[in-house]
């Protein structure tokens, strides 16, 4: 599965957008939600349009710059259904940078450990508050967003109880 592919049909999918409308909608929505490094959009455009996925035309309004504008194909629509429905039943197993650090947790000073773990919990604990209100503050019209921060709380949640549950069993 194309996870780029996905997220950039899929913000094409209510209409057509120019570049920036799209580095905003990633930036001010969806990077709290993400995982993909996304260096520039242009590139990951460009193969798409060279699949027959979007189309790009060149627009201008009144004496502004003209403006490249993406909308989404026929098979484009196809792909990001195909895309879409694949992803509901793709699993990956989640990749928590402190894995490898558990990994090496018998070469760590037990103290330390205990102390950088019991500030990571602290920092969880925040996250979580934050998304939290994040969940307040959605609008009722965004109930997808409503729906993956009650799920990204609930992994921070199990992580807090995973990483207390560690600290009581360190000596």
């Amino acid at each position: 599965m194309d996870e780029q592919e996905l997220l950039f049909l899929g913000l094409l999918k209510n209409g057509p957008k120019h570049g920036y409308e799209i580095k905003r909608l990633l930036h001010d929505t969806l990077m709290p939600f993400i995982s993909l490094d996304i260096k520039s959009i242009y590139y990951p455009l460009k193969k798409m349009e060279k699949k027959g996925l979007i189309a790009e035309y060149v627009g201008r309004e009144g004496n502004f710059p003209e403006k490249h504008i993406y909308s989404i194909t026929p098979k484009g629509e196809k792909r990001f259904d195909t895309i879409l429905n694949e992803s509901f039943l793709t699993i990956k197993r989640p990749y928590f940078n402190i894995d490898l650090s558990l990994y090496f947790l018998p070469y760590a000073q037990p103290q330390m450990a205990k102390r950088r773990l019991r500030a990571r919990v602290s920092f969880l604990i925040k996250i979580k508050k934050e998304l939290s209100q994040l969940k307040k503050d959605v609008k009722p019209d965004k109930k997808h967003l409503d729906i993956i921060l009650g799920h990204n709380t609930d992994l921070v949640q199990a992580e807090i109880k995973s990483i207390s549950h560690l600290i009581k069993t360190l000596p």
